[in-house]
This record gives C-alpha cells, sequence and structure tokens, in this order.
C-alpha cells in the first residue's frame, strides 16, 4: 500500500512539474497573448459620424440641404414647436420690439414646426449664408422683392398652405400656421429646388478643451423692459436653460424647457425703416458675448463663410458640441451675466 502511494504522489508531482512547464513556454504564451489581443481590439465597425452644425454624432453622415424656418415669437404664439429640434436658432428682432426666430434644422426632422411667419431682409443675408432651404409665411415688401427674383429656394407657406402647411385650431390666425421637415421636403421637391446643401464649416471643441472667461452662470438680454430673455447654466448638463421673463421657455410637443450649449450675443447696427420696419446689418461685424460651460467673454463676431462667427484677438473661437443660440441685439442693448 505504502509503494502505491508514493507511485501516485510521484505521478502528481510529476504532472504538475509537466503543466508549469507548458504555462512557461514561450510559444504557448504568444498564443495565448494574440487571442487576448483580438479580443480586447475587435474589427473597426462603421465610421463615425458628425452633424455639420452641432458636432454631435450621428449615425449617417448628414449632406442634405438645411432648412430654416421662420418662427413667430409673439406672446401669443408661445410656447412654439420644433425649436428645440434645431440645430442653431436666430433671435432677431422683426416688427417693433417683437423679435423672431430663424430655426435651422438638419441633424433632427421634427413633424411639428411653427408657427410660422414672415420674412425680413436681414433673414435673408442669414439664408443665403447657410445655403438652406427658405421657409416663411409671407415677406416684407424689401423680403417679397427679393425673393421675386427667384434666385432663392422660396418655400411660403401663404402659397403651400392645404398641402404643405396646415393651421391649427387653437390659436388664431396669424399664429396658428404648422409646417414639417417632411412637408417641407416634399415642396422642394415638387418646385425642383436641389436637395443637397453646400453646409459651412464649423470649428467645434473637444469635450475635453477648457475655456476662460468671467463667470457666467446666469446670463440676462433686454431687449425692453417687459421683453428679458434670460439662460442659467445647468451644472449637471453643461446647458443653458433659456427663460423669457424669468419664466422658463419651453416647447409646446415636449413640454421640455428649451436649452443651448453655445450662446452668442451680437450687437449689430439697426436702424428704422418707417414707422414698424427697420434693417439690420447682419453681414458686417462687431461686438458681442459667447457663452459657453457657465463662463463668458467679450469677442469680436464677423459674418465669414455663411456664419457668424466668434474672435478673440482674430482668433476663431470654437463652439461646444451642441445647439447653438445666436441673439441679435441693437448696440445700446443691456447684457448682463454673473
Amino acid at each position: 500500500m505504502k509503494k502505491i502511494v508514493i507511485v501516485i504522489l510521484s505521478l502528481l508531482l510529476f504532472g504538475s512539474f509537466v503543466g508549469c512547464a507548458k504555462q512557461s513556454t514561450p510559444q504557448t504564451q504568444s498564443s495565448e497573448n494574440k487571442e487576448q489581443v483580438e479580443q480586447i481590439n475587435p474589427e473597426p465597425g462603421k465610421p463615425i459620424h458628425y452633424a455639420p452644425l452641432t458636432g454631435l454624432p450621428v449615425d449617417h453622415e448628414l449632406n442634405q440641404r438645411l432648412i430654416g424656418v421662420m418662427i413667430n415669437n409673439h406672446s401669443k404664439a408661445r410656447p412654439q414647436s420644433g425649436l428645440n429640434q434645431a440645430d442653431i436658432v436666430y433671435e432677431i428682432l422683426a416688427e417693433g420690439m417683437i423679435t423672431r426666430f430663424l430655426a435651422v434644422y438638419q441633424s433632427q426632422e421634427p413633424e411639428i414646426i411653427g408657427p410660422v411667419r414672415s420674412i425680413r431682409p436681414y433673414y435673408l443675408d442669414i439664408m443665403k449664408g447657410l445655403d438652406a432651404l427658405i421657409v416663411h409665411a409671407g415677406a416684407s415688401d424689401e423680403a417679397d422683392a427679393i425673393l421675386k427674383r427667384g434666385s432663392l429656394p422660396d418655400v411660403d407657406g401663404l402659397v403651400g398652405e392645404g398641402r404643405y402647411f396646415w393651421r391649427a385650431k387653437f390659436r388664431k390666425a396669424p399664429h396658428n400656421l404648422y409646417t414639417s421637415t417632411e412637408k417641407i421636403k416634399q415642396y422642394a421637391s415638387d418646385h425642383g429646388y436641389r436637395l443637397v446643401g453646400e453646409i459651412p464649416s464649423i470649428l467645434f471643441l473637444k469635450e475635453e478643451d477648457i475655456v476662460t472667461g468671467q463667470p457666467a452662470k446666469n446670463i440676462s438680454i433686454e431687449y425692453y423692459p417687459k421683453y428679458i430673455v434670460g439662460y442659467q447654466y445647468d451644472e449637471a448638463t453643461k446647458l443653458y436653460k433659456r427663460t423669457i421673463n424669468q419664466q422658463p421657455h419651453t416647447d409646446l410637443e415636449t413640454k421640455e424647457q428649451l436649452t443651448a450649449r453655445n450662446v452668442l450675443v451680437i450687437r449689430a447696427k439697426h436702424w428704422s425703416i418707417g414707422n414698424t420696419k427697420r434693417g439690420i446689418d447682419i453681414d458686417g461685424q462687431g461686438k458681442g458675448y459667447l457663452f459657453q460651460n457657465g463662463v463668458g467673454k467679450a469677442i469680436d463676431w464677423k459674418m465669414q463663410n455663411g456664419m457668424i462667427r466668434a474672435y478673440v484677438n482674430g482668433v476663431e473661437q470654437g463652439l461646444y458640441p451642441g445647439k447653438t443660440w445666436i441673439i441679435v441685439v441693437e448696440p445700446q442693448t443691456h447684457v448682463s451675466y454673473q
């Protein structure tokens, strides 16, 4: 019995020795490492695409023509539909002290946009730079004269009402005209407009990039005492939440508060045309402010290559990936932040 035990123990020890020897063999170790590398570094998948106007990743390349929609901002038109799905929103005075929005769409395609309103020449200046389909409902005399030349992709809701636009019953005209990106594209196709766009390039920052400036957690833009636009910075989301007269500015469809990753405020020359109309030098240059990540800084702005861009000491300032609001104000408009 003792001999049998000794033999068994000897065999076990020999097997353990052989097993250890195999584990330390260079050829076997190399094979194991190769398998681990294949597991850690799988074959590259589909290329990552980025939305041209937001810099955010999308699942396919975007080259469709931009859509610019004039959206009403009268108190009777709020809350609006589709502003939270625009890549870029411009806010500019239209009539009297009422602003109007130019919402630019590409990466998202809302099913309801509006209320759609009339257009002014300075909005046309922006849309021409963006090579955008121009969506509106009527126009000022000056803008109408430009559109009648026929050189711009004009999508007029007063002409396309019924098929491409519709009237909502819960509001009264002129605050109740709506459309969708699908209907706008159909209008463009039916009228022979080009659907592939010449999209301006935008300089984007990386998420890890740090911008410098003065604290700007709260921004106030006083168009006039009864219309004050505000933005409050949310540390958790890195977004600015928009308010009007200290009340959340929300989307009618989602009920969500409107937000922006970048807020660019520019001072531009305004002048009166008659009693209620105005001109705005949107193609020029001037002073302004850029707000990002809870900080703000003074900038120079210039319309360059189809976009209003911010500069500091001649160096273009990048935008963080996300939605951008561009607020155009008069030179004397009170803008404060802290």
